[in-house]
């Protein structure tokens, strides 16, 4: 047996869910794109989970059955009131996502019914968890979500800042979601998958992939691309700072992708949608940073932007704090997760691969009293 570092290049399973084929990603067949442009986040959630773009009726009944099991159990939202004031954000959702199986009469039932039930539930209640944390960190009460919401985006918002948000940040933080909803067995959707296929419960899979989106090198890239730009300060600072970066071989986040090596599709999509919020809010400094730092890189090393680069100026220009932007990448990625962890339930085999042995040989047991 021979070891490929990081399984790169390894095939682990098949599936339907989303693919990434010549640089091109796809939810179940449809270009991402397309669906950017075209889809809201609940019809995506619906795509991933049925395979079909719902018609207006299987809409309705989608949205309102989110809105119905948005509320998360008081003992929950009383378990986050103990957080420590500093927790880190990520955790917190690991957690409470965990605490969240112990209030759910069917969190063992393992029937497709109740697994379908389970994966609407928590996409409805990852963004209530989320915003009432913030909130509740910063001293105020959690506000309950709507049960007469349009959408995910529009709720969180609402529960978020505690007044109707505007239009354009609901549009964009939907259409932020659309694009980071799956990417085919990324790090968080493989632990999922791993987990599960022991027949474990659905929560426990989504609390690994929450545990496998906190790293640095998955999820949290978007937050150290904000604290890059924060660093770096003014647009007239960017090209010491670049430079400097690129001398000492430091890595700059938010740039080159194992899977894309042309360019992520999704980037784009975030780049256009940071200079409007720029335009709309009157402040370009965030925007033109990242154009310019995105044209020496890309000029210097040959990387191009991936999704969390543009994803972080967008999130700060919509006035959310930082170390929030992980979790509300996992508001969108629970539909792929959930989606990955329904197709693993249904043709379901142990993910147990194996190991190539880099220790000592021959060796023997020696007695304590000849150590």
């Amino acid at each position: 047996m021979t070891a490929t570092k990081g399984l790169e290049g390894i095939v682990a399973t098949t599936s339907s869910i989303s693919s990434i084929i010549d640089g091109v990603l796809t939810y179940r067949g449809i270009d991402i794109d397309d669906l950017a442009e075209n889809a809201t986040f609940e019809e995506v959630v619906y795509l991933l989970w049925y395979g079909k773009l719902p018609n207006r009726s299987e809409l309705a009944q989608l949205v309102k059955d989110l809105n119905t099991y948005a509320p998360v159990p008081s003992q929950v939202i009383d378990q986050i009131k103990l957080y420590p004031k500093d927790t880190n954000s990520m955790a917190a959702l690991r957690t409470a996502v965990s605490c969240l199986a112990l209030y759910d009469e069917e969190a063992n039932d393992m029937s497709p019914e109740a697994n379908l039930r389970k994966a609407i539930k928590l996409q409805a209640q990852i963004p209530t968890i989320i915003a009432a944390f913030s909130r509740i960190r910063e001293g105020k009460d959690p506000i309950a979500p709507k049960s007469d919401a349009t959408s995910i985006a529009q709720n969180f918002l609402y529960m978020l800042i505690g007044k109707e948000p505007d239009k354009v940040a609901i549009e964009a933080l939907d259409k932020a979601l659309v694009l980071h909803a799956d990417h085919e067995l990324n790090a968080s959707t493989f632990a999922a998958r791993v987990t599960v296929a022991t027949l474990s419960d659905i929560y426990s899979g989504v609390t690994s992939a929450i545990g496998a989106l906190k790293g640095p090198l998955h999820g949290g890239a978007n937050e150290a691309v904000m604290a890059m730009l924060e660093e770096v300060g003014s647009f007239e600072n960017v090209e010491n700072y670049i430079n400097t970066k690129l001398e000492n071989k430091e890595k700059i986040m938010g740039f080159g992708h194992r899977v894309y090596k042309n360019g992520d599709p999704r980037a784009k999509h975030l780049q256009k949608m940071s200079q409007e919020l720029g335009k709309i809010t009157g402040n370009m400094n965030w925007y033109n940073m990242s154009i310019k730092i995105e044209e020496m890189v890309t000029g210097q090393k040959g990387l191009k932007p991936n999704v969390d680069f543009y994803s972080a100026s967008v999130y700060t220009s919509l006035e959310i704090p930082r170390d929030l932007f992980t979790p509300i990448f996992a508001i969108s990625r629970a539909s792929g997760w959930t989606a990955h962890i329904l197709e693993q339930y249904e043709n379901n085999r142990l993910i147990r691969p194996r190991a190539e042995y880099t220790g000592l040989s021959n060796q023997k047991y020696i007695p304590i009293e000849n150590r």
